[in-house]
């Protein structure tokens, strides 16, 4: 079927303009559902267990292992849905599995899909980092999981499909957090490059704040008997794993086996739990102190969720299915000839022996980015009636995942990770200048910058296909306190919404584009109040990391206000300069440091007399009248800053830093307006009481 986005093949048949297959007709067609689990857990032991930087072994199974499996058919279509114990799956693995599933069941490999679930203490099944595929285990377990599959489409039999969603907020946060300037790493290749770092530790002073958002989106796709006996549930969240001695299912399987009871799941019911995603997601919150809980009690706290969830879903007797897939070829990130040769030359030295530190670990990992300049990415796109399914085969992270689910046609919309191949981490472009774990060229973490846009846009395509609609359009609401600054007719009002891309959009008729520099993680929360993106939205903000946001304003005048919100992740006495705030040409609004005024505002000369808190948030006016200044804070209708000062002429202004870039803020800013008059203190005020954010 071809779309505007690109050919593929959609399982399912032509579909209409409104989603519906041509031979849907639902008092024609029965649902059927058929589930299994089948054990895959090793009894050749040691084995070698995939999940770090470094081959271990375990010799004892801690509990059992499974691949997991939900058939579903609409009279017309049927797909198989498979959820595997294991870290990750190479693609060859996968396609042999679909290849002897296809000629034992007649499902196509096409509308299969198998999933791991990102456990990191089971069997190896491919070399990933210093870890290589267990010399047994993958023969040993190949043909039980087909064996699943039969059975699941043995156990096929009619059956009612719902779907639901909740939230889990508390279970989920972002592991991935950005450093301060004066606290970066080194990485494996000897460059101090690394500003953002999994894992920091708990309320660690090195870092400043996490480098994007988390979903805590729980996703249910659920099958049940006519007479309302559960057949099996697939659950999906965005958390990495939890951490469990080897082997083991990770929580997933203590998930999948708690769920069945607390919604009257009998013999044979399948709990399922796939991974979200979660490339940057972990149950640690690192910006509280350490929360200590059990691996059995976090599966708990999630299956009651689910349970609850479980009880609203709207049960259908017939849906239809469509399955899309698509290939898509992407290039590798290929070492430089420097890096190449300090490859060649560590791996020499190996003369074939195990990797036994990072360096060479990462040296042996750029001959094969060598060996393979492109990779071909297995994407597949799934409808279960009004459920939107992207799959994935890399490790995503969550602010990818909330573009699908925030412009997938089919609503709501899950995403499954790390499905049928292990083509590593996709980074936003936008993190790639930032560096870390995550961005370290190798086979698991290889694939061109831009491969994330390049997957959205593709299952987006994807989904239109399935459903015969349109991706939906992103916007950004406005609340009381956008009103309000609209109503107040600013010449440039950016809200600094955008999760990608170099161009922070104007709010107003004016069209005064802004771009960000490199150097500025999207999408994290703003100030929190409903006042900016009004109820149940999320206001959203870009973090400053080294970059800046740029803009050329042909009509600013002499006299100017400058209004924005501001959350400083920097100690008062970190550098000289705290943070260049705002810049307009040679003047500058700044936080003091230890050279000047620290934790104070600062307009060249003159300074504030309020010490701001670090990571709290803050509304800053600059008010230039002439030759007056005056700088407003939290609404206080008395200035904090007055004084004198020769005007500026320049046009070009510049957010989270000045002009010669020489002490770039590090944090949250947010809710930028430019005006080309003097704002009046009243009216500074009110905006202030309009936004309801209590800076303390």
């Amino acid at each position: 079927m071809k779309t505007i986005r690109g050919c593929f093949v959609v399982a399912a048949g032509v579909l209409l303009a409104g989603g519906l297959p041509v031979h849907a007709n639902p008092s024609a067609h029965t649902f059927r559902a058929g589930a299994f689990a089948m054990d895959v857990t090793p009894t050749n032991f040691p084995v070698i267990v995939n999940g770090g930087f470094l081959a271990v072994t375990a010799d004892h199974a801690n509990d059992a292992l499974h691949a997991r499996w939900l058939v579903l058919d609409d009279g017309a279509t049927r797909v198989a849905l498979g959820v595997l114990d294991t870290c990750l799956i190479p693609r060859e693995f996968a396609d042999e599995v679909k290849a002897r599933a296809t000629k034992l069941t007649g499902i196509p490999p096409e509308r299969i899909m198998l999933s791991a679930v990102h456990t990191h203490t089971a069997p190896s099944l491919m070399q990933a980092l210093g870890t290589p595929p267990d010399p047994n285990y993958p023969a040993f377990a190949l043909p039980r999981i087909v064996e699943g599959l039969r059975r699941a489409v043995g156990n096929l039999a009619p059956a009612r499909i719902g779907w639901a969603v909740a939230q889990a907020p508390e279970h989920t946060h972002t592991r991935v957090w950005i450093r301060r300037p004066d606290r970066m790493l080194t990485d494996p290749f000897g460059v101090v490059s690394v500003r953002a770092m999994m894992h920091p530790g708990y309320q660690s002073p090195d870092v400043v704040g996490p480098a994007g958002p988390s979903d805590p989106a729980l996703t249910l796709l659920a099958a049940q008997s006519p007479d309302g006996r559960p057949i099996a549930v697939l659950a999906n969240y965005s958390m990495h794993y939890f951490g469990a001695k080897p082997v083991s299912a990770d929580y997933y399987g203590a998930f999948a086996e708690k769920i069945g009871p607390l919604i009257g799941g009998a013999s044979g019911f399948v709990g399922m739990m796939s991974q979200g995603t979660s490339g940057d997601q972990h149950w640690m919150d690192y910006s509280q102190p350490k929360r200590t809980i059990t691996m059995d009690a976090y599966a708990g706290e999630l299956v009651r969720i689910a349970a609850d969830a479980y009880k609203t879903i709207q049960f259908h007797d017939w849906v239809p299915l469509a399955m899309a897939e698509k290939n898509l070829r992407l290039a590798t990130r290929q070492p430089d000839a420097k890096r190449l040769a300090w490859a060649r030359e560590l791996v020499a030295k190996l003369n074939g022996a195990t990797p036994k530190s990072r360096p060479e670990v990462y040296a042996r990992e750029q001959l094969w980015l060598k060996e393979h300049p492109t990779r071909e990415a297995k994407l597949q796109a799934l409808r279960v009636g009004d459920l939107g399914i992207a799959i994935w085969p890399c490790e995503v992270f969550a602010i990818t995942g909330l573009k699908i689910k925030t412009q997938s046609p089919l609503q709501p919309a899950m995403n499954i990770e790390l499905a049928n191949a292990e083509e590593g981490y996709i980074p936003p472009p936008e993190l790639h200048p930032l560096g870390g774990y995550n961005t370290w060229a190798c086979r698991s973490a290889g694939l061109e910058v831009q491969a994330e846009p390049k997957m959205v846009d593709a299952l987006l395509g994807m989904l239109e296909g399935v459903s015969g609609q349109p991706r939906r359009k992103v916007a950004v609401s406005n609340g009381v306190y956008a009103e309000a600054v609209l109503a107040a007719k600013p010449l440039a009002y950016w809200r600094l919404e955008e999760w990608s891309g170099p161009t922070a959009f104007d709010a107003t008729d004016g069209h005064h584009n802004a771009t960000y520099e490199p150097g500025v993680a999207r999408w994290l929360d703003g100030p929190p109040s409903p006042a900016f993106s009004g109820a149940g939205a999320i206001n959203r903000c870009p973090h400053f990391a080294g970059g800046r946001v740029s803009a050329t304003l042909k009509e600013l005048k002499e006299t100017y206000t400058a209004e924005f919100w501001f959350w400083n992740g920097l100690p008062n006495d970190a550098h000289p300069v705290t943070g260049y705030l705002f810049a307009r040409g040679g003047e500058s609004l700044a936080i003091g440091g230890a050279g000047h005024s620290p934790g104070k505002l600062a307009f060249g000369a003159l300074a504030g007399r309020t010490t701001l808190a670090p990571k709290t948030w803050h509304h800053a006016v600059l008010v230039r009248d002439g030759s007056r200044v005056a700088v407003y804070l939290n609404g206080n209708p008395a200035p904090e800053i007055s004084g004198e000062a020769a005007p500026e002429t320049s046009k070009n202004i510049f957010i989270a830093g000045d002009a010669a870039k020489e002490a770039n803020f590090e944090g949250k800013m947010d809710e930028v307006a430019i005006y080309n008059r003097a704002l009046s203190p009243e009216e500074i005020s009110r905006h202030y009481q309009i936004a309801g954010v209590n800076p303390h």
